[in-house]
């Protein structure tokens, strides 16, 4: 049993799932939607998300990240690029423990699927290759799609409210502003 994992006996561990854009890196705001850096160039961590990240490690809670990147599937970005920036993003944030990345267009352009949120496919399988409870997780977004994602995969979730043009369509369990406060809650609210 690793110092870094909650458990009891025989229990599982519990981990944070984190959407990326928006949550660990700052997004680009165009008419009050959020959209990913076009390139590594762009890709920023936000205030705070090192910190965060490296005490939601020490209580002992896995990190997952889980990222709609549908503009690889839309061809107007490269998978390399995509790739690129999770290489910085874990450079930079050294204790996640896994990357789940839909690179599906959407519906919208042919390519349905059980991985991009809000269906909980990524969510679901970053679970069982890490032998993850759900019902002690949680999941953090900025975005509907990343609530409706953690409910129906069965973890608490945590809206961090940038104030976007777009409304939630399930309530979080828990608002704030950034991963900080986030943390936070987690740390404050363990099962």
């Amino acid at each position: 049993m690793g110092e870094h994992e909650i458990r009891t006996a025989n229990a599982k561990p519990a981990a944070v799932f984190l959407d990326r854009d928006g949550v660990l890196n700052a997004a680009v705001v165009r008419d009050g939607r959020p959209y990913p850096p076009a390139a590594v160039a762009e890709f920023v961590l936000l205030p705070g998300v090192v910190e965060a990240c490296e005490k939601l490690r020490a209580a002992g809670y896995r990190l997952v990240v889980v990222t709609n990147q549908p503009d690889v599937g839309r061809g107007t970005q490269t998978r390399a690029e995509v790739d690129a920036m999770h290489a910085r993003l874990r450079a930079l944030a050294p204790g996640i423990d896994r990357v789940e990345v839909c690179f599906h267009g959407g519906t919208d352009f042919g390519q349905p699927c059980d991985c991009r949120k809000p269906a909980p496919g990524m969510v679901l399988a970053a679970a069982r290759a890490l032998d993850i409870d759900l019902a002690k997780s949680w999941l953090v977004g900025d975005r509907w799609r990343d609530i409706d994602c953690g409910h129906a995969a069965g973890c608490r979730t945590i809206f961090i409210d940038y104030g976007y043009a777009e409304k939630l369509r399930q309530p979080p369990d828990f608002c704030v502003h950034s991963l900080s406060e986030a943390a936070q809650i987690v740390l404050e609210n363990r099962r």
